[in-house]
């Protein structure tokens, strides 16, 4: 267990070490979990689905909740960061850091109470995406934020990321919001030095006074919170996209959910902050009602920019998804034989449009389809085909070609150069998506790369993986010219850094773009300060500072 003669990347004194060591013996002696400190364990956990690699100091798997309160107080008596981890399926580097990890995945993975009432699900961080929804599946409700990892990714994760998924259009058009903050009503946290507290989605400015009187750590937090809301109001209100235009804002801290017209959301704002401010022990979700019966109509244009300028007229008909898929992404499944029987039956076109319909029967569905398509057709002469779906099992082989876009550009043939993420992620309103995916594809010309687009178009969010060289010191600053500005032409657009996958090592630096200085040192760095240093999570918790959210 104490193998940490065969140091780390992260360079540490024999001082550091030997605290380590002592600190792994102290775990093991006050935790019913597993701690493991040794090489192999260490270099298991070094990685995420990110362009990342780091070592973390040890490994810690908590069995109960008291374990993670001991690792937190064992910790920061050490001085020591920590790192909480779901399943690792980040593409920002937030589950790898210099820290101590703690894997909520194997033990703290319990549905604690659903309220079919109230339309709510608590939860432990460590519960996986898919398990909750299908536990709720015979009360006919779903957590709709449903990311392509959700047969593996945890509630956790999620509430750390900010994430969204396929569905979240059905909980923006008949729900609580797109993002995972808007679907948050309580959350049972834990600040680094040890703090318990429980979080709703709002207080009344009586209640924020009632709770800085009564004092102690949680009444100094509420204080130095109200603060920083009070002195920033105004740059906060024109820093911020609005989520009614822009839906998809996941890069930066929800500091927006602090002002009083937000309710003062402290459950909401901490969503999205990565593990820099606090661990998830519990979370109370807000549920939707599910659909009875769904239709998919697949519908083929000439190129995927022509296929974005026909969002804003889909999202008014209410669909519950609206994706987009393009040409050398299926061209790169094929290659790859990859769902090749249905990729052959698919429309016409070199883009899709997938659009899926919720309600009654199939009778009501496959009205909404029909109805959508003489619209289309008569708004538009850029529709080369067209494909009404209505049965379940087909649906969910076409789902599954968009669902296995990451995979087939990780490794396109023929050259199977590898496609990275680092631009994977950003987001604009959605009426804006055709142009923007124009102007993007300029941007990767200009650079020489090339890479699929897909995505979350109903939200304005646009997948991609890029052909970066990351091996040569030319490739890595020729992609750090392109990042800053990817990041201008998004910002230009009223847009996001991320639209789902947060910021992490990949975008931290690139903040300052989107909300300038001000916003970004002033805002983030007081936010850390007033609830404990912390280091970046996967979709998590943890603690320690790097890079700035």
């Amino acid at each position: 267990m104490n193998d940490l003669t065969t140091s780390a990347s992260h360079v540490s004194s024999q001082d550091d070490l030997e605290d380590y060591r002592h600190l792994a013996r102290e775990l093991e002696q006050a935790i019913e979990g597993e701690v493991r400190f040794d090489a192999g364990s260490r270099a298991l956990y070094a990685n995420d689905a990110s362009n990342y690699r780091q070592p973390p100091i040890g490994v810690t798997i908590p069995k109960t909740v008291d374990d993670v309160i001991v690792i937190h107080r064992l910790c920061y008596a050490h001085g020591v960061p920590i790192l909480s981890r779901g399943a690792g399926t980040s593409l920002s580097g937030e589950t790898v850091n210099h820290a101590v990890v703690m894997d909520h995945s194997k033990y703290l993975d319990r549905i604690v109470d659903i309220d079919t009432a109230n339309k709510r699900v608590t939860v432990q961080g460590g519960a996986v995406n898919d398990q909750v929804n299908q536990a709720l599946g015979k009360y006919n409700l779903v957590f709709p934020p449903d990311p392509s990892t959700h047969e593996w990714c945890t509630i956790g994760g999620n509430i750390g990321n900010n994430s969204c998924g396929v569905h979240s259009v059905q909980a923006q058009c008949y729900g609580h919001g797109p993002r995972t903050c808007d679907n948050i009503h309580a959350l049972d946290i834990l600040t680094y030095d040890g703090v318990r507290m429980t979080l709703r989605d709002g207080y009344s400015e009586q209640e924020i006074d009632e709770i800085i009187a009564a004092g102690g750590r949680q009444g100094e937090i509420f204080l130095k919170l109200k603060n920083l809301r009070d002195k920033y109001a105004e740059r906060i209100r024109q820093c911020f996209p609005q989520t009614e235009h822009m839906p998809r804002r996941v890069s930066g801290y929800n500091l927006d959910d602090l002002l009083p017209e937000r309710g003062f959301n402290l459950a909401s704002a901490l969503c999205g902050t990565e593990g820099t401010c606090m661990t998830v022990l519990h979370a109370t979700l807000k549920l939707t009602d599910n659909a009875k019966h769904r239709t998919l109509m697949v519908v083929g244009f000439n190129n995927v920019e022509d296929a974005g300028d026909h969002v804003p007229l889909i999202i008014e008909s209410g669909p519950i998804a609206l994706e987009a898929i393009d040409k050398r992404l299926f061209d790169n499944e094929a290659k790859q034989h990859m769902h090749e029987e249905t990729l052959g039956k698919l429309p016409e076109g070199d883009a899709y449009l997938m659009v899926e319909f919720g309600g009654e029967d199939s009778e009501d569905t496959c009205a909404q389809a029909r109805r959508l398509i003489g619209k289309l057709k008569e708004a538009s002469g850029k529709i080369v085909d067209y494909q009404i779906v209505d049965d379940e099992e087909k649906a969910g082989s076409i789902w599954a070609v968009r669902k296995a876009g990451l995979g087939a550009t990780a490794f396109p043939p023929p050259e199977q150069q590898p496609h990275w993420p680092g631009w994977e992620d950003s987001a604009v309103p959605p009426d804006r998506v055709g142009n923007y995916v124009r102007d993007l594809k300029d941007l990767y010309q200009k650079y020489g790369y090339v890479g699929s687009l897909y995505g979350h178009f109903g939200q304005g969010c646009i997948h991609s993986r890029i052909n970066f060289d990351l091996q040569s010191k030319e490739g890595v600053e020729t992609y750090r010219r392109f990042a800053m500005e990817a990041a201008d032409l998004v910002v230009s657009y009223g847009g996001s850094l991320s639209g789902e996958h947060g910021d992490g090592q990949a975008r931290g630096e690139l903040l300052e773009r989107m909300y300038g200085r001000a916003g970004t040192d002033r805002g983030v760095s007081r936010v850390q300060a007033h609830l404990g240093p912390a280091v970046e999570d996967e979709p998590g918790q943890g603690h320690r500072s790097l890079p700035a959210r």
